[in-house]
């Protein structure tokens, strides 16, 4: 399998054949007016609040993150500090009256935010590219880095040209001497509104003097992960999603099981599980890939970490869980 992504006419292709489309619409209207399990928490969350040591002007040279909900998290590495695929909104829509509504507020208010040196975004789906936060970071932040495409919504939002590097996959951008940052493939889909993969999706490489981290945006799970692994790792923490899975889009999102699958093909030392807990994307229990995570990574021998909102921390020695979570099942 080539890594190298391929384009279609004006549409950006899988690395491996995938179905993007729900191809059962009746189906998919039942199950979303009869579904009786927990898609939302039953009580309200929070507040959370970001640790203080996460807001320090001048980031840290080891490997600090701090998770701020779904799939965005500030990355300190090296003196440098990325905020990946920041997205604060109430809703992940085009609607702010309409759409999968947050559970709980983000730990930390757009303008309380540190220093931040490079904005990094894995595709232009609403859960991932807020186009709110992309106006407000262009006034605090120097450099952004898109895949393919999506840099055409930066432009129409404002940012300069010279302020975004737009990389193909196998594509590096030097953050600093130390720091570099290279797209790598993903098994996804791309678009907003109606348009529908005229933009690239991506996963990343970031590394560092001394780490390795592979940051997986929004993938369902293919042999590309243990070309990923063989080339670029072994990896010190592994970043995947873990939740928006169904039946319907088997392709597109892994789910728990094969995100284990895919941090052990990568080789991965410490796995961190991201796209859950935040907004109701699916027909599962808003808590069920939590659950399910943490008992197959004892099952697999996996080092987990799961921080809370807004809890900031370096790599774990064993796994490091914050049960927050379970007072709201």
């Amino acid at each position: 399998m080539a890594l190298q992504s391929h384009i279609q006419g004006k549409r950006y292709q899988n690395p491996v054949p995938t179905s993007t489309a729900i191809t059962n619409m009746a189906t998919l209207m039942w199950r979303y007016l009869t579904y009786k399990g927990k898609r939302s928490p039953l009580t309200p969350m929070g507040p959370f609040h970001i640790s203080p040591a996460a807001l320090q002007p001048v980031a840290s040279e080891e490997l600090q993150l701090t998770w701020l909900g779904h799939s965005s998290y500030l990355l300190e590495l090296d003196g440098k500090r990325l905020i990946i695929d920041p997205v604060f909104a109430d809703r992940a829509s085009p609607f702010p009256f309409l759409g999968p509504r947050r559970f709980f507020a983000a730990p930390v208010q757009p303008s309380e935010l540190p220093s931040i040196d490079v904005v990094v975004l894995s595709h232009d789906h609403y859960d991932h590219l807020d186009r709110h936060m992309m106006r407000f970071l262009n006034h605090r932040v120097k450099q952004f880095v898109c895949p393919k495409g999506v840099e055409k919504h930066l432009l129409r939002w404002g940012i300069p040209a010279a302020h975004i590097a737009v990389l193909d996959w196998t594509e590096t951008f030097r953050i600093s001497d130390t720091l570099t940052l290279t797209a790598t493939p993903a098994r996804h889909f791309s678009g907003r509104w109606f348009d529908r993969n005229e933009t690239l999706w991506s996963s990343y490489v970031l590394k560092g003097r001394d780490k390795k981290v592979f940051i997986g945006g929004d993938s369902g799970y293919f042999d590309g992960f243990a070309e990923i692994g063989t080339t670029y790792g072994p990896f010190d923490l592994t970043i995947l999603e873990i939740g928006a899975y169904d039946v319907h889009w088997p392709d597109i999102h892994m789910g728990p099981e094969k995100a284990t699958q895919a941090h052990q093909a990568l080789k991965g030392k410490v796995m961190l599980p991201v796209h859950w807990g935040t907004f109701n994307l699916a027909f599962h229990d808003w808590n069920e890939p939590g659950e399910k995570i943490v008992q197959l990574a004892e099952e697999r021998h996996i080092t987990l970490w799961m921080p809370a909102p807004g809890e900031r921390g370096g790599l774990p020695e064993e796994s490091r869980i914050s049960y927050w979570w379970r007072a709201y099942k």
